[in-house]
């Protein structure tokens, strides 16, 4: 059954990041005789951190391996923590294997991390790395800038559920413990200026929390306690300004009309529409990606997507027509900026073409 699920997750990530996938190649006329386009290409190598500490997550290697094989990386690397007795998880390498990735190293943490950026006898050295981790990895990886590219910041997790007074406090209730059980360190908030939903929220959430198993329980209320809670506003507009001001990893939105709000919203990992779409399907089979930006990057970092596995390079042509038309403009600029070598080798350009 778990298998299955899998299968059926990995065909909607895929489809879902085929779509991203851009033209190999293209180019535009900038004017008569000069050609300008790009060419996109794979890097050459990603190290993927799929985390283990807290539970198992074959989810994170389909949102990890996936958008890296359709963007066409010829080597994908893969590091994940060992469970007690050595191994990877089952699940996960069952999702590699989906994937078609074969290349998979029991290892976690930092030590992880620098392995794959500085490489060792046994784990190659990559391009980029890239994935969620605890902070520790998080902040391995902060230390390893500009020595490796190390991806969009994924830290601990994070969430909002937006709600007006039509939303249901149950779900609001329910959604809000999702992310508060990924550990200690989450934060997990409901954001409303109802009061009724917020106090029958309030109220349902010890009977809720009760349900769960003992060390998820520990991390809800540690979460509850710290980084969560419920925010109450004085209207949709305060709450919305909240929801782009703290820019979370995952946004949902239960309002009368959660496309209208979707308007206003500008900052969000991801944006999840109406009771219908709660996190933990978009986490796992939705074909959205679940890897985001947290702790407010959300203002300028996007999720995990093919483009983090693919680089872009400038093409330019000009015919003899093309060079003339740009000639003066260019020797001008040349000459401001104080570069005298650009601007011989446009001037004496036009004398070697004469000879």
């Amino acid at each position: 059954e778990v298998v299955e699920a899998i299968r059926h997750a990995h065909a909607n990530i895929q489809r879902f990041h085929a779509e991203q996938m851009p033209e190999p190649m293209w180019f535009m006329e900038v004017e008569k005789g000069i050609m300008a386009g790009e060419k996109i290409t794979p890097i050459a190598s990603a190290g993927l951190y799929v985390p283990r500490g807290k539970g198992a997550f074959p989810s994170v290697m389909l949102m990890l391996t996936v958008p890296a094989k359709v963007a066409g990386v010829p080597r994908i690397v893969v590091v994940t923590p060992p469970n007690p007795q050595g191994k990877a998880d089952p699940a996960a390498l069952v999702a590699a294997d989906i994937a078609g990735v074969r290349e998979v190293y029991a290892v976690g943490g930092m030590a992880a991390v620098a392995g794959l950026a500085f490489g060792t006898q046994r784990l190659p050295r990559v391009s980029k790395i890239i994935g969620p981790g605890s902070s520790y990895v998080s902040a391995a990886k902060r230390l390893l800038y500009g020595v490796v590219d190390v991806g969009l910041p994924a830290g601990p997790s994070e969430s909002i559920i937006l709600c007006d007074e039509t939303a249901d406090p149950r779900l609001a209730a329910l959604d809000l413990l999702v992310e508060a059980e990924h550990g200690a360190e989450s934060a997990a908030l409901l954001v409303t200026h109802s009061r009724a939903v917020a106090d029958e929220a309030l109220r349902l959430l010890p009977e809720y929390i009760a349900e769960l198993p003992e060390w998820r329980r520990k991390f809800v209320e540690s979460v509850l306690s710290t980084y969560g809670g419920i925010l109450l506003t004085r209207n949709l507009e305060e709450s919305i300004a909240f929801v782009n001001d703290y820019a979370p990893e995952h946004l949902e939105v239960l309002t009368a009309d959660p496309f209208s709000t979707l308007n206003r919203i500008q900052n969000a990992g991801e944006i999840l529409l109406g009771g219908y779409t709660p996190i933990p399907t978009s986490n796992y089979a939705l074909g959205l990606n679940a890897i985001l930006p947290t702790g407010g990057f959300a203002r300028s970092f996007s999720s995990v997507s093919v483009w983090d596995f693919l680089k872009r390079s400038g093409i330019g042509y000009c015919n003899r027509e093309g060079y003339e038309r740009l000639h003066e403009t260019t020797v001008r600029l040349a000459d401001y900026e104080d570069f005298p070598a650009h601007a011989m080798a446009l001037r004496k350009r036009r004398a070697i073409w004469s000879e």
